[in-house]
């Protein structure tokens, strides 16, 4: 059972979220308080996907051990898929050395496409500064929702909302499209770093030949259990996963929001479910040479 669910009566599962974001990149609590945070919601185990970083990590993982909750290594990448953009999740790195070098190229393209969307930003008669935007970011891994923390808190728009339909949402004027691997670059990069790859977040679009092609890429899994998944995707996405053996995953994707539509542990990920992605794992390291899960 993957839907966090059980009969009346039942004992309650142990939870996790594999899908949480801190301050190393665009989320707005630091590493040690999302464990704490994960702690005070009962989760006993979760993952940090941050997005091109795994700089989170250790605080998380320190404070976790203290309060007991574990904490699992990953992060968030963006790939191209056949001209559709798609985020892919690496999850249980261990070979960090491996990913590491691609991802300080990465965190230099975010910063220079947010300079970009300043300069767009400027020429529209927003004056926002670039050294605002690197403050908000905090030494993380710069994204756009630190380009529209600095509008906000310069006073020029009243949230952040605004500032995504007004400026710099796809398709508006001071948008600029993100660099993205390939695919199948994204998924042997986590694969080198020993991790797991499953989309995060697939989407309705993200339909049978699309799978198909991915697990022919290496794919490992499909986040079936994400706050955007109706129970019908969730549904569609399970069948996939136990069509094609992949292993299913879920999480909140939560930023440090307290309440709205994406809140800590909201998707009830039960246990079994990381359990699955560790027998994968297993199955890859006693699998023989050319062979594997």
């Amino acid at each position: 059972m993957i839907d966090g669910t059980g009969a009346p009566g039942t004992p309650v599962q142990r939870v996790v979220d594999l899908h949480m974001h801190s301050t190393a990149s665009d989320g707005s609590r630091a590493p040690e308080d999302v464990a704490a945070a994960a702690h005070a919601a009962g989760l006993s185990a979760i993952a940090l996907t941050d997005h091109d970083t795994v700089s989170g990590v250790p605080a998380a993982r320190a404070a976790g051990e203290r309060v007991g909750v574990r904490v699992i290594t990953g992060v968030e990448l963006s790939a191209d898929d056949n001209g559709r953009e798609v985020h892919v999740l690496g999850l249980h790195l261990e070979r960090l050395d491996a990913i590491e070098t691609a991802m300080e190229g990465f965190r230099q393209t975010r910063i220079d496409r947010a300079r970009e969307m300043v300069a767009k930003l400027n020429a529209l008669g927003v004056p926002v500064s670039f050294d605002a935007v690197i403050a908000e970011a905090g030494g993380g891994a710069v994204g756009r929702p630190h380009v529209a923390r600095a509008v906000v808190a310069g006073g020029w728009v009243a949230d952040q909302r605004d500032v995504f339909d007004r400026y710099i949402g796809y398709g508006k004027p001071a948008n600029v499209p993100k660099a993205k691997l390939d695919f199948v670059d994204a998924i042997a990069l986590i694969h080198s770093a020993g991790g797991l790859a499953i989309v995060a977040h697939p989407g309705v679009d993200f339909n049978r030949t699309r799978v198909e092609r991915a697990v022919g890429y290496g794919l490992d899994g499909l986040e079936v259990l994400h706050p955007s998944n109706s129970p019908d995707e969730q549904r569609r996405l399970r069948a996939l996963t136990e069509h094609f053996r992949l292993v299913p995953s879920g999480g909140s994707d939560w930023h440090g929001a307290e309440q709205g539509p994406r809140t800590i542990g909201m998707m009830k990920v039960p246990v079994a479910v990381l359990e699955a992605q560790e027998a994968r794992l297993a199955a890859r390291r006693t699998a023989p040479a050319g062979g594997g899960a």
